[in-house]
């Protein structure tokens, strides 16, 4: 099969595209031939980092890499490991790759806890776009935030992956949501279902006099500190992304200042699960979840795929089709 895989670390000029063996499902896995996968911003970050700090996070100090990158995919299921009762070979799936065989191939293993059925009306493209970060969107309106109907949400960063899909989650939740982005953007954020818009080149929403039950923020500059002076009393600030400082002073910051007072201050993480995944295609399927897709490369254009989302900050999602 064809995969773009990387061999040494380095620039995002090491991914190449190669004929490689299929993989084989173990017990427990379900082989998928993709039909389209997408990109995420946690895909370019090894190749933007020194391959020192990639190597000791991946404990491959000194070991050799031949690996696939990639997460997200749907596609027909191939075949199943011995164990697998929930799939059957013809099944329309989408969900997370597992382990080093990734999902910018044509065939990827997945755990069959990391899949659920595509629904029959999504194409391949859109549901591919939902796993990863609609997985976080989910977690952070619905788990951390504790969105209610009724309640003021806004979502700082709201024209990514996970802005588009925070912004249509917490309407879906009944919420009064405002999103903060850049002027290119604001349109987008009122076609993705938000009742009002901040240019942040041009309002600071954390001095603006409003207060809100949950901030969801995927990026942006305002300090954590800035962020809790708009929320209400008992509101949440949930951290759907950012950069690494942004990470470090939710993860070092976070615990403190949700001891102080009411307001919490929560990091999102974890894989998306099963549950959430068959969540996401409900809304998928009756139209209250629509992915935005900027642009569509092919397998063999990857890297340029990964620039394009990191460096000129895609308009929600970018995928990869076969």
């Amino acid at each position: 099969m064809k995969a773009v895989v990387y061999t040494q670390y380095g620039s995002l000029d090491v991914l190449k595209l190669r004929e490689v063996p299929k993989p084989i499902p173990k017990d427990q896995q379900v082989l998928v031939r993709v039909q389209a996968a997408s990109v995420n911003a946690f895909d370019g970050f090894r190749f933007r980092v020194s391959p020192l700090l990639v190597r000791l996070a991946d404990g491959r100090l000194l070991n050799s890499i031949n690996t696939i990158p990639g997460v997200d995919i749907a596609g027909r299921v191939e075949a199943v490991g011995a164990s697998v009762t929930q799939f059957r070979p013809g099944d329309e799936v989408f969900g997370l790759a597992a382990g080093v065989a990734g999902a910018f191939a044509e065939y990827a293993c997945a755990s069959e806890k990391g899949l659920a059925l595509k629904p029959a009306n999504v194409s391949f493209e859109a549901a591919a776009a939902v796993p990863n970060a609609g997985g976080v969107a989910l977690r952070g309106i619905r788990d951390q935030g504790r969105t209610q109907p009724g309640q003021k949400v806004l979502i700082y960063g709201a024209s990514g992956g996970i802005g588009t899909f925070a912004v249509q989650l917490a309407k879906a939740f009944g919420a009064e949501v405002t999103a903060v982005c850049s002027p290119r953007n604001l349109d987008l954020a009122r076609t993705v279902g938000a009742d009002h818009v901040i240019d942040y080149t041009r309002e600071n929403f954390t001095k603006n006099g409003q207060r809100y039950d949950v901030i969801g923020a995927v990026n942006g500059y305002r300090s954590i500190l800035d962020c809790r002076r708009a929320l209400k009393p008992g509101g949440v600030y949930v951290m759907l992304g950012g950069s690494i400082p942004q990470i470090l002073q939710a993860l070092l910051l976070g615990p403190l200042l949700s001891r102080l007072g009411t307001k919490q201050i929560i990091r999102t993480g974890s894989r998306t699960k099963q549950a959430e995944l068959v969540f996401l295609g409900e809304l998928l399927q009756t139209g209250k979840l629509v992915p935005v897709i900027d642009r569509r490369y092919p397998l063999s254009e990857v890297p340029e795929a990964i620039r394009y989302l990191i460096d000129v900050h895609a308009q929600g999602k970018v995928v990869i089709t076969m």
